[in-house]
């Protein structure tokens, strides 16, 4: 269990955070929904040790684990799929993979499991990161998560700017990682979308957490309101 409690974050003298609580089950998918600038990004930063936090803010299974480092994070289960992908550019796509094999944690999802699963990704090992398109781009970064076996797989806008059809197949990877048990955090602009890709909801407004619910019987005009901080 990855249990979040009391959680604060700043950057500098700004505070982005205040007092944040949830609770992701192993398996279990919760979506964070929210304006621009709610604090989506935050949270997960600091959930992957991207953001200093106290020790006891953040507990895998009732251990403190708030302010550890991101490779310690990844240790322990953690992996982030950055907005943006954030590719090495000067490494090639099974390079990329490649690295984050290695460092990752021993399991079930290797490189060729992934090449498996998606076939389209094979034609691109042998090209540079920056030679790829968006989508493609897209995909390569939840494989590179993917790779490390994360418990607890942190996905921040993982639909932005992509077509209809490569947004289907993002998520068909994700519901992959889902049926092997992988719990997945998942941030995701278009509102419709992530109630229906998840199976728990938290609304985020200035930092706080100010609505939750099941994402199956989600009020929508509650869950708008909530997302407007009406």
């Amino acid at each position: 269990m990855l249990r979040i409690e009391s959680l604060d974050a700043h950057y500098g003298l700004f505070q982005a955070l205040f007092g944040v609580a949830l609770a992701v089950a192993p398996g279990e998918t919760v979506a964070l929904i929210g304006s621009n600038g709610a604090g989506k990004t935050t949270l997960l930063r600091a959930i992957a040790g991207a953001l200093r936090v106290r020790p006891e803010s953040l507990q895998l299974d009732g251990e403190p684990i708030g302010g550890a480092t991101e490779r310690e994070q990844l240790a322990r289960g953690i992996a982030l799929v950055p907005e943006g992908r954030r590719l090495f550019p000067s490494l090639t796509v099974h390079e990329n993979l490649q690295l984050a094999a290695t460092n990752g944690r021993r399991g079930s999802w290797t490189i060729e499991r992934v090449l498996e699963s998606f076939p389209g990704l094979r034609a691109l090992l042998s090209r540079p990161a920056t030679a790829l398109s968006g989508g493609q781009q897209q995909l390569v970064a939840i494989a590179r998560a993917l790779v490390c076996n994360p418990a607890f797989l942190l996905c921040d806008e993982v639909s932005l700017g992509l077509s209809p059809l490569v947004i289907d197949e993002v998520y068909q990877l994700l519901a992959l990682a889902r049926r092997d048990g992988m719990a997945i955090v998942l941030v995701e602009q278009n509102v419709r979308r992530a109630l229906v890709e998840s199976d728990r909801y938290v609304c985020i407004q200035k930092g706080r957490v100010v609505l939750e619910g099941i994402s199956a019987s989600a009020d929508r005009h509650a869950v708008a309101q909530a997302y407007f901080g009406v």
